[in-house]
């Protein structure tokens, strides 16, 4: 029905049309289109049919610059979307807990660090000197010593080799004065070798306990007793290689009892005396035996016992450990450790000692040419009559 409607003519007579014969392999001629809107559809066709077509890897570069475009703007998208509330919550809580952990941590090191002491004061750098110039400077202070004490001894009372002898054991890790003060009542219990063997340790203990360290040196005291009794006759040896076979005697307490009971010279290095030693430069050692040595290749062997009187002296009085009255001291000139305590002359007398403080000695019986004060007995235990 459309298609003879579309055939009629404006008057509705449709003309009469003669059957065109196509012939075979002919091309049927194209219907012109007169009307604007057929030559304009038309002229479409025939641009876009005459454009040339686009390289593949054109049309691939437009499309990877389309997909890198939508990447940044999505993620700028998701830049601006704000973050979701259990996320910042989250967030929030870490950083609390980083901020506590930090406070905890600084108020902890605050706890822990000690307070900041005063710089400590530099001591003065020791001068380089050679082994002849050494040895002077070390023969100097010893005329020096020999000068401000010509009083020294030794600070253990004693009447006979064997009393000296217990004492000096008994002097480990305590004072002369606290051994003074505990071996009247001991002597006087058990004056000989013979009588201290045979003591009860319960007994010994009692007696020594004022010295410290009472059993060990019980211990000692019961086996070197023994042994002058069974070994000795009775009598202390006055060789350095036997006495130093006796339990509880070394080199040190050796050489005590030979310089000051049998008149055989001997350098005493206790802490007194190794710490001036090395303070002086005669010596850098902190092994007693080895400073022993190094001091007796400086001084001649007849300096020997009372150089070690001179400087447990001056050590004890002076050239304390921790506080040397530098300011105070005779030989400072002479000291290349001189600026380690205190400088100040008025400051200095303060810290003097014993005698030179004007204080008590440390023996009950000090030598008729002492120029200080005796040290007083023990007090009596309290409640005793």
């Amino acid at each position: 029905m459309n298609s003879d409607k579309s055939n009629k003519s404006p008057s509705g007579v449709t003309p009469d049309r003669k059957p065109t014969v196509r012939k075979s392999g002919a091309s049927r001629p194209a219907a012109q289109d007169t009307s604007p809107v057929g030559k304009t559809s038309a002229g479409k066709k025939a641009a876009v049919n005459a454009s040339p077509e686009k390289p593949a890897a054109a049309k691939k570069a437009v499309t990877k610059k389309a997909a890198a475009k939508k990447a940044v703007a999505k993620k700028a998208a998701a830049a601006a979307e704000p973050v979701p509330a259990k996320k910042a919550a989250a967030k929030k809580t870490a950083a609390k807990k980083t901020a506590a952990k930090t406070a905890a941590a600084k108020r902890s090191a605050a706890t822990k660090a000690p307070a900041k002491k005063a710089p400590a004061k530099k001591t003065p750098a020791r001068k380089r000197e050679s082994r002849a110039a050494m040895v002077r400077r070390a023969h100097q202070i010893n005329r020096e010593l020999a000068e401000l004490y010509p009083y020294a001894h030794p600070e253990l009372d004693f009447t006979n080799p064997f009393e000296l002898l217990v004492a000096t054991v008994l002097s480990a890790q305590t004072t002369d004065l606290r051994v003074n003060q505990t071996t009247p009542r001991l002597f006087a219990v058990c004056p000989t070798p013979e009588d201290m063997a045979a003591m009860e340790p319960e007994r010994l203990e009692e007696l020594i306990r004022p010295t410290g360290f009472f059993r060990a040196k019980t211990k000692s005291l019961l086996g070197l007793s023994a042994a002058l009794r069974d070994r000795f006759g009775g009598e202390v040896p006055g060789r350095l290689e036997d006495l130093v076979t006796l339990p509880g005697v070394g080199r040190k307490t050796a050489n005590v009892v030979l310089g000051n009971a049998f008149g055989v010279p001997g350098i005493t290095v206790d802490t007194h005396f190794g710490r001036l030693a090395r303070r002086f430069g005669w010596t850098t050692a902190e092994d007693a035996e080895k400073v022993e040595a190094d001091v007796a290749a400086i001084f001649p062997e007849s300096e020997w016992t009372m150089l070690s009187h001179r400087v447990v002296f001056h050590g004890r009085r002076v050239c304390h450990s921790r506080k040397p009255a530098c300011g105070a001291c005779a030989i400072a000139p002479l000291c290349p450790a001189y600026g380690e305590g205190e400088t100040d002359p008025e400051k200095a007398k303060k810290l003097l000692k014993y005698e030179l403080g004007g204080q008590p000695g440390q023996r009950l019986k000090p030598p008729a040419d002492y120029p200080g004060q005796p040290a007083p007995p023990m007090a009596p235990p309290v409640g005793a009559s």
